[in-house]
């Protein structure tokens, strides 16, 4: 199995390329602008694409789903409530999607969004867990707009992703400072927005953060709730 791990600069976004060994593919939260790369990449390394996942609903970017849908004929998938009626399918939490050798265990995660996923490759050794916006590496989503909630979303990482093996690598949705991948035994110990006193205080400090809305959030929106394409 293979992961490629790739990076947008103009929204800090990370996309994941996993392959299998039978060269079937999966690809995580792509970016519209950047579908060519994916599409030499795919073709570098002689691979299927058969899913295209979604974490949840983007706001600072436009997703490549649907257009990666269009020219590789792969499927589009969103959690179910995302609400998305032009994806493929829709995925629920603890299902799991197999394709080959690799195992991805679906976990619902709301709180930066009510449609937030995160995904568990537990077919490898330590396992890898890819966040999307729910946990970053010693940082958090924010949870100030499309439903974002901040005591659900410390009760998703708290009691559902810190209860997973602390050797699981994280692969987050975002990066700002300059880190590739983690572990959640490293982020129990070393995020700070997560050794915090108490859930009142994750909530009363997210509450707090005062940050500017995302260039792209009235584009970006409306364009993923169809699959990144124009209506």
């Amino acid at each position: 199995m293979l992961i490629r791990q790739l990076f947008d600069k103009n929204s800090c976004t990370f996309t994941y390329l996993i392959g299998s060994k039978d060269k079937n593919s999966i690809i995580i939260d792509p970016v519209l602008n950047n579908v060519d790369v994916y599409l030499t990449l795919i073709n570098q390394l002689n691979l299927n694409l058969v899913y295209s996942l979604e974490t949840h609903t983007h706001a600072d970017h436009i997703s490549g789903s649907g257009e990666l849908r269009n020219i590789l004929n792969c499927d589009s998938i969103v959690g179910n409530e995302s609400g998305i009626e032009c994806a493929s399918k829709f995925i629920e939490d603890n299902e799991y999607l197999t394709i080959d050798d690799i195992n991805i265990r679906v976990l619902y995660t709301p709180g930066h969004t009510n449609d937030s996923y995160c995904f568990l490759v537990d077919s490898i050794k330590p396992g890898a867990l890819f966040t999307g916006d729910t946990l970053l590496i010693r940082g958090t989503g924010r949870t100030d707009f499309q439903s974002g909630d901040p005591s659900k979303l410390y009760d998703s990482i708290t009691n559902k992703i810190f209860t997973l093996y602390d050797d699981i690598e994280i692969y987050p949705g975002h990066d700002y400072n300059g880190f590739s991948k983690s572990t959640i035994k490293e982020e129990k110990n070393h995020n700070p927005r997560l050794n915090l006193k108490s859930k009142k205080e994750f909530i009363d400090l997210m509450n707090n953060l005062d940050l500017p809305d995302p260039e792209m959030m009235d584009i970006a929106i409306p364009l993923n709730e169809n699959c990144g394409l124009e209506k």
